[in-house]
């Protein structure tokens, strides 16, 4: 089996080197990314199109959404195919952990420290979920910092402590919210007669809003969508590894 896997590899990485001799040199200036009709309308017309002036936010929340839709369900599909492998019930003869004061076995400088910094991270994750139309940010990055808020809480705290606050199935709630938000968006899109996430007929759904601003609005609802999915399936993630399945006592 090891052999098999060397020798597709071994393929693999051969055929893509083959593959890089076409490839146009590093920073062509005519090479079809730069010289490409697409790449100018994205420099020139995205303001003007969306009122966002991160290129690469308008790109990946509208003009690409698609894409980047079922990139949050490959993220969604990825965490329950783990729970579905992972996941385990307690044995029924399993003695139950015997319970003990977490503050004797752990540090109390890390534990406050902890406290005091969580709340923190998961205002700057908010901060970058919604500045994610003018600087480098947005839904993904938003998702990340708050999974990880959690996942401190579980290394300081104990796992038990960290799913008090997002416990298993509420991660899988807030996990399938966001894929139904970003879905949904675009459902109601197709629903007042224009194509799947073609953002701008939402003027007619949102208040004292232009065509243009639409999509700028709508960007931020599906980004909110993509938050959700990753903080809850970064977090289950970790909890299933951590925990061997259980989903109790982690590292």
């Amino acid at each position: 089996m090891k052999l098999f896997a060397l020798i597709t590899v071994i393929i693999t990485g051969a055929l893509l080197l083959y593959a890089s001799k076409d490839f146009p040199a590093w920073g062509d200036p005519l090479s079809p990314a730069n010289n490409s009709e697409l790449s100018r309308h994205y420099i020139t017309e995205t303001r003007v199109e969306t009122e966002v002036p991160n290129i690469v936010t308008a790109v990946l929340a509208d003009y690409r959404g698609y894409d980047t839709m079922f990139e949050t369900v490959v993220i969604f599909v990825a965490g329950l195919g783990i729970l579905a492998v992972l996941r385990q019930s307690p044995s029924a003869g399993e003695p139950l952990p015997v319970p003990r004061d977490r503050f004797q076995e752990r540090d109390m400088i890390t534990i406050m420290t902890c406290r005091l910094t969580v709340p923190l991270i998961q205002l700057f994750a908010l901060y970058v979920l919604a500045h994610g139309h003018y600087s480098p940010g947005g839904g993904f990055q938003g998702g990340v910092m708050f999974g990880a808020s959690f996942i401190l809480i579980a290394l300081t705290g104990g796992l038990s402590e960290a799913l008090k606050r997002l416990s298993e199935q509420r991660a899988i709630f807030l996990a399938a919210l966001g894929v139904l938000i970003y879905a949904g968006t675009g459902l109601l899109c197709m629903f007042l007669g224009k194509n799947f996430l073609d953002y701008h007929i939402l003027s007619q759904w949102l208040p004292d809003t232009t065509a243009v601003k639409a999509r700028y609005h709508a960007m931020l609802i599906v980004e909110i969508g993509v938050a959700f999915t990753v903080t809850a399936i970064m977090f289950t993630i970790y909890a299933t590894l951590s925990s061997k399945g259980r989903m109790r006592g982690g590292l």
